[in-house]
């Protein structure tokens, strides 16, 4: 369930300020990972403070910081802020009472353990309170669309591998679930979580925002990944499906970023330091034209024109906008979906003439490619990081195409 917006400021300002170096005093502390529960029942284990205290002690959870009366944002930061400057601790929860308890740690399955913990379900599993360990994305909560499969589920595996915590949203409630168990199962279940969303819907973006935001206490990186491809002529397409391609790849583009801007700039505000990324997964349709494909490279050429211009407009809150734009993987489903897949659309559509069977499609466009293979989503992600380590960069769309593709 999505969190209300003022307890979505709540977690926001207790996690930057967590990681602002002007009241820590550090200026490489990762962000937090601050997890909300408003139930009834953690309200009611956190109700007297004393106990609350003596409890987390005994638990060996940490230091808490509660506020027993009704309390606004500036006045939580100011508790918070003052706390962390007189002990040179971060509070392992902050309560506050009748409200809502954050549960502050360096990862999702850290606060999920503490949750756990204070609800009496189980004691702390080994290498819940594990460190970062040299990754490159300790305490960053990423949004990824389309997350359930192809490009997107790949994606979510390789920040995952570097210390993320990683929202996926889909349309596809069966196979997000799917993927958030997988991935869960191997990277930790308070690391992952499915929300499911429509890009192309305001109201569901929004929602899906406040419920990530409930999960890990922000968000550092939307990955704009959701995509559809329908194939086909002039004299071939319907406005029916054109209108769905531009719906999902354009729109549903501005739609995502709509809805999370609001937040990063919230996060700015509390915290003026810290950067935020947004990458749209492109495509090289979007860096030159696609013969019988108008729709898709139409729809990926304006992305980078959303691009370009999101960069412009959010660069004052420290929000940097990139793209990247793979090559074909020619081994996800988009390509090789025995139904749908592109390489059936394209052998009915006669786009590789000669072809005659779903072989000679692949062997045609495996042939287009210098390093003579597809682009794997290991490749997006290493170019999703690329542009995430590079400060000095925006408004940038970057090729990941084996070659193909070349900028002048």
């Amino acid at each position: 369930m999505p969190c209300s917006r003022p307890i979505v400021e709540q977690a926001a300002a207790i996690r930057m300020t967590c990681c602002n170096p002007d009241v820590t005093g550090r200026a490489d502390r990762a962000p937090a990972v601050v997890a909300t529960d408003t139930s009834a029942r953690m309200l009611a284990a956190v109700r007297h403070e004393k106990a609350l205290a003596v409890r987390a002690g005994d638990l060996g959870i940490g230091t808490v910081l509660y506020l027993p009366k009704k309390a606004g944002v500036a006045a939580v930061r100011e508790a918070l802020a003052s706390t962390i400057r007189e002990t040179r601790t971060i509070p392992a929860i902050v309560a506050l009472k009748n409200e809502a308890v954050f549960l502050v740690g360096r990862s999702g399955v850290e606060t999920r353990a503490m949750r756990d913990l204070l609800l009496g379900k189980q004691s702390v599993k080994e290498g819940a309170r594990r460190g970062a360990g040299g990754r490159r994305l300790p305490g960053v909560v990423a949004l990824i669309t389309g997350g359930a499969q192809g490009f997107g589920k790949g994606i979510a595996e390789e920040l995952l591998r570097e210390g993320a915590c990683v929202a996926l949203a889909d349309i596809n409630e069966d196979a997000g679930r799917a993927a958030s168990a997988e991935l869960g199962g191997r990277f930790g279940e308070g690391n992952v979580r499915f929300v499911q969303a429509d890009v192309t819907d305001a109201a569901s973006m929004e929602s899906c925002v406040n419920t990530v935001a409930g999960a890990f206490g922000g968000i550092d990186m939307l990955v704009a990944n959701a995509g559809v491809l329908k194939a086909g002529a002039l004299d071939e397409m319907d406005e029916a499906d054109f209108d769905l391609v531009t719906r999902v790849n354009y729109r549903g583009y501005y739609v995502c970023v709509q809805a999370v801007a609001p937040l990063m700039k919230l996060q700015h505000a509390y915290n003026p330091r810290h950067s935020m990324d947004i990458v749209q997964v492109n495509s090289k349709s979007g860096l030159a034209g696609s013969h019988r494909n108008f729709a898709y490279a139409g729809s990926k050429f304006g992305g980078i024109g959303l691009t370009q211009s999101f960069a412009l407009e959010l660069v004052p809150w420290n929000i940097r906008v990139n793209a990247v734009c793979p090559g074909n993987y020619f081994d996800g489903p988009l390509w090789s979906d025995p139904h749908r897949g592109l390489f059936v659309q394209y052998l009915k559509t006669g786009k590789v003439p000669g072809a005659k069977t779903v072989a000679d499609v692949r062997a045609h466009y495996m042939a287009k490619v210098p390093m003579g293979r597809g682009c794997l989503p290991r490749d997006v992600a290493r170019a999703i990081l690329y542009v995430h380590e590079q400060e000095y960069e925006t408004g940038q769309a970057l090729p990941v195409t084996g070659g193909q593709v070349m900028l002048s």
